[in-house]
């Protein structure tokens, strides 16, 4: 088969569409969004964590646990994909695989459901009562260093 450029215009095409979507909403979202600049919303963010005290301080790495659980996860539910692609060649009467290549995924996917079972036995989806405590202590701590911003405004 000859090379053409042109075959390739579909996939410039959707990255042209794409890269508008994106370059539209925020343009939108500038023109329609609102502009309450509040102390809150310009504190800065990072997962889940109110930036008190020292960058020192240990914090939970259960953040990190969950986002590495769900890259996880992620990647291996993208397997199924090419399966599904190939699973109607391959189960054909050329290949006669149909039982194999069927089973074959029921296993993955099971290997998938013990390890979700097994995080869940774990706890690392227990936010309850430890995430409840540590925004209470951040809480506690916001409202201790405005009262002493405060006070030192005050005393000069």
């Amino acid at each position: 088969m000859p090379f053409r450029l042109i075959d390739y215009l579909p996939i410039l095409l959707m990255f042209i569409v794409a890269g508008g979507f994106a370059v539209g909403n925020i343009i939108l979202s500038q023109f329609v969004g609102q502009r309450k600049r509040t102390r809150t919303k310009m504190m800065p963010y990072e997962c889940g964590k109110d930036p008190v005290g020292t960058a020192r301080e240990r914090f939970s790495v259960k953040f990190y646990l969950i986002a590495m659980i769900f890259i996880l996860f992620d990647i291996e539910v993208i397997f199924l994909v090419p399966w599904a692609v190939v699973f109607k060649t391959l189960a054909g009467p050329a290949y006669g695989l149909r039982t194999l290549i069927y089973v074959e995924m029921m296993v993955f996917v099971a290997l998938l459901l013990a390890g979700y079972i097994y995080v869940i036995k774990k706890g690392a989806f227990d936010w309850g009562e430890t995430a409840r405590r540590e925004a209470e202590a951040e809480a506690r701590a916001l409202a201790d260093m405005e009262k002493r911003r405060l006070q030192t405004r005050t005393a000069a």
